[in-house]
């Protein structure tokens, strides 16, 4: 169920304990990505859910490449990192290849997904950086809304050490 057209204004932006809008889209090899598939795999507690505003620019490749170092130990508490932009599919490709990134990016050209979040940047095909800790059952454990690139890693790490045990 994705939720459609949402305003992007900070009202629209799920908060801390709503159900997560369980979105679907497709992944940087076209693939279909949904939420609820994530959620069920057995070996994921949660999902980081962080939208960026755009492929290869400094703030976007400076927090991609933060995530793509911590990966390795996000796994191991069971979270699954899942990047979102406005960006095509060749895009995410392309970035990836260029950063090595080790985790999945969700092409969302049309904003559906930022849409659902109430992320988009208004009137523009551009997402706010906003990172969101989902929990297995579909709830939204925190909510980190800052332009600074920097400090959302450090807030879901301690969002994951505070919710997952």
């Amino acid at each position: 169920m994705c939720l459609g057209a949402i305003t992007a204004s900070a009202a629209g932006v799920p908060k801390a304990g709503a159900d997560a809008p369980a979105i679907q889209s497709h992944d940087q090899a076209s693939k279909p990505w949904s939420l609820a598939d994530t959620l069920e795999r057995h070996d994921v507690k949660a999902v980081l859910l962080y939208f960026y505003p755009k492929d290869d620019t400094p703030g976007c490749t400076k927090q991609a490449l933060a995530l793509r170092d911590n990966v390795g130990t996000l796994g191991q508490k069971g979270v699954q990192v899942v990047g979102v932009s406005f960006d095509t599919a060749a895009s995410h490709q392309r970035f990836i290849k260029k950063c090595q990134l080790n985790y999945t990016l969700l092409a969302d050209p049309k904003g559906e997904v930022a849409d659902a979040y109430g992320v988009r940047v208004p009137k523009r095909a551009l997402a706010r950086r906003v990172s969101f800790l989902i929990s297995k059952d579909g709830k939204i454990l925190t909510v980190f809304d800052n332009r600074n690139p920097a400090q959302h890693l450090p807030k879901m790490q301690a969002a994951i050490n505070k919710h997952l045990k």
